[in-house]
């Protein structure tokens, strides 16, 4: 039984690469290629397939809310996220968003195939060395507005420009913003996001 595939990536040559190394599986098949999060779900429900392999990071809609998306519309689809960024957090999150499977995209042809027929078949497949970073690092501590606030404040805007983007007072801000400071262990709010990112907690 040929197994049909999804694959959608914002970068055109792993994209292709990945269909290439895929396609020559006697049991697997690319149906479909799209190039972000927000073509994922009409990509789905167009070619049905059996295993939807998602990027992390996309334009639009993101891999973990797009495995998210096609569990709700699709639960038939099976989901592997196969992205660059091994960061615990993304594993954790993945995995609530309903995603069956995460490796990242340097695992070897062979094995990348394997994952995809382990996980139509309803197993689960999770990269070792994540799944060990995972548990050693924990789930994350911040609340879901501090997570959004310390999103808003990645590219250093100020406090007033933040609020208007989260739709909160620039003193709530600030105190979220102080709050996930002092989780994260940092020194000040560019600390705090480049400490939350590196686990995957953004």
């Amino acid at each position: 039984m040929t197994i049909r595939l999804l694959l959608a990536d914002d970068q055109a040559l792993v994209r292709g690469a990945l269909s290439a190394l895929l396609g020559l599986e006697p049991d697997l098949e690319v149906v479909a290629e799209v190039a972000s999060g927000d073509a994922v779900v009409p990509a789905v429900l167009e070619h049905r397939p059996d295993v939807a392999l998602l990027d992390v990071e996309m334009p639009g809609l993101d891999g973990i809310s797009a495995a998210a998306e096609v569990r709700r519309v699709s639960p038939g689809t099976r989901v592997l996220i196969v992205t660059t960024f091994g960061r615990p957090g993304f594993l954790r999150r993945a995995m609530q968003s309903g995603a069956d499977g995460f490796v990242v995209k340097d695992t070897p042809a062979a094995r990348l195939a394997d994952a995809v027929r382990r996980v139509h078949q309803g197993l689960r497949v999770v990269d070792p060395v994540l799944a060990m970073d995972s548990l050693a690092i924990g789930d994350s501590p911040l609340t879901e507005r501090e997570t959004e606030v310390l999103r808003a404040a990645s590219d250093g805007a100020a406090v007033a420009v933040i609020a208007g983007r989260v739709h909160l007072s620039p003193g709530t801000v600030r105190n979220h913003l102080s709050s996930a400071i002092g989780k994260t262990g940092a020194g000040n709010r560019s600390e705090a996001v480049q400490i939350a990112t590196s686990h995957g907690w953004l």
